[in-house]
């Protein structure tokens, strides 16, 4: 099938983009496009006027600013792949981006198209809440920032009013040393995931569980965090049955189900992949050498 039509605008700059998307009726921005033209050519969208940010100066890149990585919305998920700040600084997203779809997706897809199309089984949203990331925004009311937890709002509906644009995205680094790990499960690579799972893992000199996150996406109709499954290790000093005890946390998420995927069964992946991501990201906290023993 072929996109309905709609008129073209390619602005250059962030003022002209936000001028589109504020006076212009029934307005769609195209960052990636790689949800957004499926979905134009299987007419599941008909907007007006279809807004192209790729020539908007500014709002890609990775900026190391110390204390804080900031992506901008519009860096192509193949940069994020291959960058050595995000693969030294921010390892569980460096991990995740090769799981997003094939190369020839990554090569356009953008991560601010993937964070505000809010997919529940993407990646990328996932990451960000993991990470308690920060999201800068644009509007005709000026700009302003919102966490993560915030901007997820529902199944596919981001924060974002009327006319604003997603311009950044700001992730804060855990501590060196930390272990990480993610694991998602599809019917095939590059799929959408039917489960997915981000863990952090700090651990404290005497070797026990400072900080925690574990994330599940594709469960719910957001990315969610387990914050039980985090208290189950907190202070622990993550041996199995600690691991058992938070996968468990993980299985009993208010899960979603449809006709090709009980909730059951995403409950029963979320479990099991819980079960192993922890292992691997504690063993990469000890790599690290902060388990509080002599090697």
């Amino acid at each position: 099938m072929k996109a309905p039509p709609f008129r073209y605008h390619a602005p250059r700059t962030l003022d002209e983009a936000l001028a589109l998307a504020a006076t212009l009726p029934s307005p769609r921005l195209l960052a990636g496009g790689q949800s957004l033209m499926p979905m134009l050519n299987f007419r599941l969208l008909a907007p007006e006027h279809l807004i192209d940010l790729n020539r908007v100066e500014g709002l890609a890149g990775i900026r190391d600013e110390g204390d804080a990585i900031v992506i901008g919305a519009m860096t192509r998920q193949r940069d994020i792949e291959f960058s050595p700040v995000v693969k030294a600084r921010l390892p569980l997203l460096a991990e995740a981006i090769q799981w997003v779809g094939h190369r020839q997706t990554r090569n356009r897809g953008t991560i601010g198209g993937s964070l505000c199309h809010l997919d529940p089984s993407a990646e990328q949203p996932l990451v960000a809440m993991a990470m308690d990331a920060t999201l800068a925004i644009a509007g005709p009311a000026g700009r302003r920032e919102l966490p993560m937890q915030a901007f997820a709002v529902d199944l596919m509906t981001p924060a974002l009013e009327e006319g604003e644009i997603l311009t950044g995205i700001r992730f804060t680094p855990w501590a060196a040393g930390h272990g990480w790990a993610f694991l998602e499960f599809a019917r095939r690579h590059g799929d959408f995931a039917i489960v997915a799972v981000a863990v952090l893992l700090e651990l404290g000199a005497d070797g026990t569980a400072t900080r925690v996150s574990i994330t599940l996406g594709g469960v719910a109709s957001t990315a969610v965090r387990v914050v039980q499954a985090e208290a189950a290790l907190l202070g622990t000093r993550v041996g199995p049955a600690d691991i058992e005890a938070a996968a468990a946390c993980c299985g009993q998420v208010d899960a979603l189900g449809d006709p090709q995927v009980p909730a059951w069964y995403r409950q029963r992946v979320a479990r099991t992949l819980c079960a192993r991501a922890l292992p691997a990201a504690l063993a990469r906290a000890h790599a690290a050498g902060h388990d509080g023993m002599k090697r």
